[in-house]
C-alpha cells in the first residue's frame, strides 16, 4: 500500500493499493477454495463440516462483497499514510528504533489486541438493534466457503479495521509487522471459513490447543449465530462462556465420521 502511495500518488495509488488487498485476499481464498471445493471435492467430503455445498449464487455473492471490502480496507489504509504523513502516528520504518525483539512482541500484541476487539465487536454487531446495519451479510452465508471471510458490509468492514488506526496512534509498529499481522489475520479468517475441519481429534480437549479455534468453532457460529464468537483464540468464549455447549462433541463427532470413511 505504501509503496503504490509513493510511488503512484493517492488516487491511482490507492486504486493499485486495492487491488492488491483483494488478489492478496484471492490468492489465499481462491488456492483453499480451488483445493477444497474444486480439485478435492469428493475425496475429502468426509473433512467437510456440513455435508452439503453452497449454492454458486451464493458464492459469488461472497467473492463481490469481499471486493467491496478489499476496496474499503485499500481507503483507511490511504487514511493511515495520511496520518503518517501529518506525523499523527507511532509507525516507524527503521527496526533498530526499538530493535527485534521489540517487532516480535508487536507482533504479537496486535494479534492478542485484535482478538480481543474481535470478540467485543462481534458481541455487539449482534445485537438486534445493530446487527442488520453490519453483519447480516456476513451470516447470509450460513455454510460459508473460503470466500465468506471478508464478505461484509461497508460498516462491518469499517469496524473490522477499525483496531488498526487505533493502535497506531498509541503503540509504535513497523509496517512490516503490520503486513506479518495482515497476513497472519487473512491466513486465519480463511482457514476459520473453509468449512473442512483439518486439526486432529482430541484438538480440543488438549490442555494446549483447546485455546486455538478451529474451523468447526466458527462454522457453528455461522449456523447459531449466538455462540462463538472468538476470531483466534477460544479464551473469551471461555472465561465469558459463550461457547456452544455442543461444541466439543461437534468437533469429536466430525473426527469419528472421517475415521470412519
Amino acid at each position: 500500500m505504501y509503496f503504490f502511495i509513493e510511488k503512484f500518488g493517492i488516487p491511482l495509488g490507492g486504486l493499485l493499493g486495492a487491488a492488491t488487498v483483494f488478489l492478496r485476499y484471492a490468492f489465499m481464498a481462491g488456492a483453499a477454495f480451488l483445493i477444497f471445493y474444486v480439485v478435492k471435492r469428493r475425496s475429502w467430503l468426509k473433512y467437510k463440516i456440513q455435508q452439503r455445498f453452497p449454492d454458486p449464487k451464493h458464492i459469488w455473492s461472497e467473492v463481490l462483497h469481499s471486493a467491496s471490502t478489499a476496496l474499503i480496507f485499500a481507503l483507511m489504509g490511504i487514511c493511515i499514510y495520511c496520518a503518517r504523513e501529518a506525523g499523527v502516528t507511532r509507525i516507524y520504518t527503521d527496526v533498530s528504533a526499538y530493535g527485534w525483539g521489540y517487532f516480535a512482541f508487536s507482533f504479537v500484541f496486535m494479534v492478542v489486541l485484535h482478538d480481543t476487539y474481535f470478540y467485543w465487536m462481534h458481541r455487539v454487531m449482534h445485537h438486534p438493534k445493530v446487527f442488520m446495519l453490519t453483519h447480516r451479510v456476513h451470516h447470509n452465508s450460513r455454510n460459508p466457503t473460503p470466500w465468506a471471510s471478508l464478505s461484509f458490509q461497508p460498516l462491518e468492514a469499517v469496524l473490522e479495521f477499525g483496531i488498526i488506526p487505533i493502535a497506531i496512534l498509541c503503540v509504535p509498529f513497523h509496517p512490516l509487522a503490520l503486513l506479518l499481522f495482515a497476513v497472519w489475520s487473512l491466513f486465519f479468517n480463511v482457514t476459520g471459513h473453509l468449512g473442512y475441519e483439518l486439526f486432529p481429534k482430541g484438538f480440543v480437549r488438549h490442555p494446549v490447543w483447546k485455546w486455538m479455534n478451529t474451523s468447526t468453532h466458527h462454522n457453528m457460529h455461522h449456523q447459531r449465530a449466538n455462540c462463538n464468537y472468538g476470531l483466534y483464540f477460544n479464551f473469551w468464549d471461555r472465561v465469558m462462556e459463550t461457547n456452544d455447549s455442543r461444541y466439543e462433541v461437534e468437533f469429536e463427532r466430525i473426527k469419528e465420521r472421517q475415521s470412519s470413511c
